[in-house]
């Protein structure tokens, strides 16, 4: 598959690159030899979309993005360089220019916002205890035992920061909804989705986790993006 572009996989808050463990697997099995993922340090958006960028520009050829969660708001913002052919949305902020993903969780709340706490660095946790029923109620205990140990809590500051420049505005999109979402509501990704004018739009009865509940779906989405980004 040598004209697919390069997949840029960027996750979300609380959780790192290796959430995209399965999808991960599943892109190989379709034929993707050129995946990344990103580590963000989940400082500010400032920050992580600067981090991106750099994973950008390393890149040779054309790029697929691909954001789960908060990261939907990282590639909105890191996806105007010039070699980015498209932008993925898994469940997923899309924010429009001066939008933030906290502003967006304000217009219909979450069912699992009571289970946020930060910390007196100013670090935003998900309580380990509420981790599956908030997160990804469709994983096993195991699963998100894991997930919830070695969650990455965000800034808090980082939710309230504002998009400048949105390239869904520009760029082909793609968009997945979990219509069991407890993390980001989904009316509001019904919303953020419906004016993204997106090629395609694909709900799934999942958790917020989808990426780990539904890999094979997922990476079929991202597939199907990568393949028309190509031609």
């Amino acid at each position: 598959m040598s004209n697919q572009p390069t997949i840029l996989l960027v996750h979300g808050f609380w959780g790192g690159a290796a959430h995209w463990s399965k999808v991960i697997v599943e892109l190989a099995r379709l034929g993707h030899e050129s995946i990344r993922a990103v580590e963000l340090p989940l400082t500010s958006l400032a920050d992580d979309v600067e981090r991106t960028r750099k994973m950008i520009a390393q890149l040779n050829g054309p790029v697929l993005l691909v954001g789960h969660s908060y990261g939907g708001a990282v590639i909105t913002e890191a996806g105007n360089q010039p070699n980015v052919i498209g932008l993925v949305y898994i469940a997923a902020f899309a924010p429009d220019k001066g939008e933030s993903p906290g502003g967006i969780t304000q217009q219909h709340l979450p069912d699992a916002a009571p289970n946020l706490e930060p910390d007196s660095d100013g670090y935003l946790w998900l309580k380990a205890g509420k981790f599956h029923e908030s997160f990804c109620q469709d994983l096993s205990p195991d699963e998100a035992l894991v997930m919830a140990v070695t969650q990455k809590a965000p800034l808090a500051t980082t939710f309230g920061d504002p998009i400048t420049s949105p390239a869904w505005a520009d760029k082909p999109c793609w968009y997945q909804i979990s219509s069991e979402d407890r993390m980001i509501n989904p009316e509001n990704q019904k919303t953020m989705s419906a004016r993204l004018n997106a090629r395609k739009v694909v709900t799934l009865t999942a958790s917020h986790a989808s990426l780990a509940s539904r890999p094979a779906e997922v990476a079929a989405l991202i597939h199907e993006a990568a393949t028309a980004s190509a031609s």
